[in-house]
């Protein structure tokens, strides 16, 4: 196993984290921005007021992009299943 195969490996294993991590954290973001913005329209400095339009943003964040975040996982494994013979040399 070569220096350039493990930074592949390393490379593919980072984007695959962010392909995966992004489109949570950005519906996180937008919805705490909206929130934030809200709060200090109308002056209200509830701390607990973003949790829950989060945590539902999040739930139909992960209905919405559960199955594609799902198979480039999958497609990853599948990925480092097939080239393990190479990994172990």
């Amino acid at each position: 196993m070569n220096t350039e195969l493990v930074l592949e490996i390393a490379r593919q294993a980072i984007l695959t984290a962010f392909y995966v991590a992004g489109p949570i954290l950005l519906v996180s973001m937008v919805v705490g921005i909206v929130i934030s913005i809200l709060q200090a329209a109308t002056q209200i400095n509830e701390q607990t007021l973003t949790f829950v339009p989060k945590l539902i943003a999040i739930a139909l964040s992960l209905l919405i992009f559960g199955q594609w975040m799902l198979a480039k996982v999958v497609e990853f494994t599948r990925y480092l299943w097939v080239n393990i013979n190479q990994f172990i040399k």
